[in-house]
Formats: C-alpha cells, structure tokens, sequence
C-alpha cells in the first residue's frame, strides 16, 4: 500500500513540472496575468508534490520509541504546507493583478495560450481524479489534498480559458487583471480549506467520519453480551487509525471470558480497515438494576429488573463518558 501512494505521488511530481514548463510558456507568448496566475499555481504544484513525496516515505516508516503513534501525522502537516503555499500564491496574483489593472500589458497569441492552458488543465483533471480516488482508496490525506487541488486547479484553468476567450472576441483588455483578480480569491479560499483541515488533524480534532464509520462497524456486529460500549476515542494519522473505548460485560463473566470478548470486538474493528488498526479496550462490570434495563442477555442469570428498551448506539452516546443508563433515567 505504501509503495503504491509513493508511486502516484511520483507521478504527480513528474507530470507538475512538465506542466508547469507548458503553463510559463503560455504567460511568455501572451503576456496575460490570468494565465499567469495559472502559472504560478503550477509552482504551488510541483512544491507541494515534491513535499508530498517526503512526506508518504516518512508516514510509511513504522513505530518506533520516539513516535509510539507512527508517522502518519505528517501527512496533516503536508496538507497544511500545501495550502500554505496555495494561500501565498494567492496574495501575490492578488498584487501583481491590481498592479496591471493600472498598468496593462499588451496580449498576444491568446488562442495558442488558451490551447496550452487547456491541455494542461485536461491532464490536471485526470491526474487529480486519479489522485483523490486513490487516496480514499488508501486512506492518504495526502494523496487526496494534491487531487483536490489538482481538480482545483483544473476547474480554475478552464474558467480561465473562459475568460482569455472573451478577452480575445470583446479586446477588453482590463478583463485580464479582473479574471486574475478573481481567481486569487478563490484560490486563496481553496488554500485556506486545506490549512484548516491540517490543523484539526495535528490537534485530533474529532473525526465524524472516521467515528461515523467506527460506530457502523461495532453496530453491524453487535453481540448482547457487549452491553454497553461509551468513552470511545477514534484518531486517524495517515493510513492508521487508534481506537479506545470502554466495553461494558456482565460482571459474572471470568477473565478468560472478558478477554474473548475484548478480542472479538478488536478483531471486528481490525478487519474493517485496510491500514494499521492500533485498538484498546477497557473492559467494565455491567451493574445490577442500573444495566439491567437495556442490557439484551435474554437468560441473564442475575437480572434484578425486567428489560425495558434496546438502546441504539450513535457517535454521539457512544462518545460520551458515561454508561447508557444515563440515556434511559438521565
């Protein structure tokens, strides 16, 4: 799985510098600060790729004692770079755009610079679909940020394109640095997505998804004997993901039973993930009459009072610190 992320992050490296020489070489023969700032959204590209790169070697790197938890963050770091630098291009098309409003340059050969902008936009569409459809494929955060902005990037190159034509048909010349202007704003807004989202994960912002999918999981193979499951904990760095939860028992069960249990719900939860699966489990006593209420053991042997009602578990109980009888009495 690691040799493969490294494979396309390679890829995309190789493909980003060709087409950077292809976007600069369009902004050479037109002199358009719109097709510029395509252009130096390539350099975003081939920075970030080159970054990627480094970072899918050093997450692959197992456990070791100074990182207990592997190096799967890095990757949240290296979406963080990228939307940095995506962030900074967007400042400087902002000035360089303002400055030609007042300033223009005269265009020229628009309808061969559209029709380079356009295949390298083309092969930009592809590799980022690639790009993002492997990363959820091989839970890379980093594999899936260099798509999303290489279809970014695609989408704002045809725009652009769009723009260049109708700067060719109407000779409004201005339009250039408003397109340009335009489109540093949203790739400023584009960059800042990716900062945020680094930032939750370097400081374990919850997950829904991975806690939404954790919590399908358990339901899916739900057992009676797993009374009560609160106190669960889901991070993901990388392509591994760390569990802890609390599993409630019936307390007459002996420590060779508790630890079947513990190793059936830690089997179900490793098999569902294609990574590295890290899952603690600490066990509780169901208690007398408290539990009793909703716990599903049909011949329990030391039940105090009559079953009441199946408690459906959700990310939301399922996370709180406490038993579910909460949820039944408050």
């Amino acid at each position: 799985m690691e040799r493969e992320k490294s494979n396309w992050i390679r890829i995309s490296f190789v493909v980003s510098i060709v087409l950077l020489i292809v976007k600069f070489y369009s902004f050479y023969i037109t002199n358009s600060t719109a097709i510029l700032t395509d252009a130096l959204e390539s350099i975003v590209n081939v920075v970030a790729a080159g970054f990627a790169t480094f970072s899918i070697y050093l997450s692959s790197r197992p456990r070791d004692d100074n990182h207990p938890y592997g190096h799967g963050k890095i990757e949240f770091f290296s979406a963080g770079v990228e939307g940095t630098l995506i962030i900074l291009a967007g400042v400087f098309i902002l000035h360089q755009s303002i400055y030609n409003l007042f300033f223009p340059k005269e265009l020229e050969k628009l309808v061969e610079g559209v029709m380079l902008v356009t295949f390298a936009g083309s092969v930009n569409g592809i590799l980022g679909y690639f790009l993002q459809k492997k990363g959820k494929a091989l839970n890379s955060l980093t594999l899936e940020a260099s798509g999303k902005h290489l279809i970014t990037d695609t989408l704002t190159s045809f725009l652009l394109v769009f723009g260049v034509l109708i700067i060719y048909l109407t000779q409004y010349m201005f339009l250039d640095s408003v397109i340009a202007i335009l489109f540093s704003f949203y790739i400023m807004f584009s960059g800042y997505g990716l900062v945020r989202r680094s930032v939750g994960g370097l400081m374990d912002e919850a997950d829904p998804k991975a806690l939404e999918s954790t919590v399908n999981v358990i339901n899916y193979n739900r057992k009676n004997t797993w009374i009560d499951i609160h106190n669960m904990r889901v991070q993901q760095y990388g392509g591994d993901r760390h569990i802890d939860l609390h599993l409630t028992l019936p307390y007459y069960l002996d420590l060779k039973q508790v630890h079947l249990e513990v190793e059936q719900l830690e089997e179900v939860l490793e098999d569902d993930w294609r990574g590295d699966m890290e899952v603690f489990v600490h066990s509780d006593p169901c208690i007398p009459e408290k539990c009793c209420h909703y716990c599903q053991i049909i011949d329990c042997p030391v039940r105090k009072v009559p079953f009441e009602k199946k408690i459906e578990w959700t990310a939301s109980n399922m996370s709180k610190n406490q038993k579910h009888y909460h949820d039944l009495h408050g």
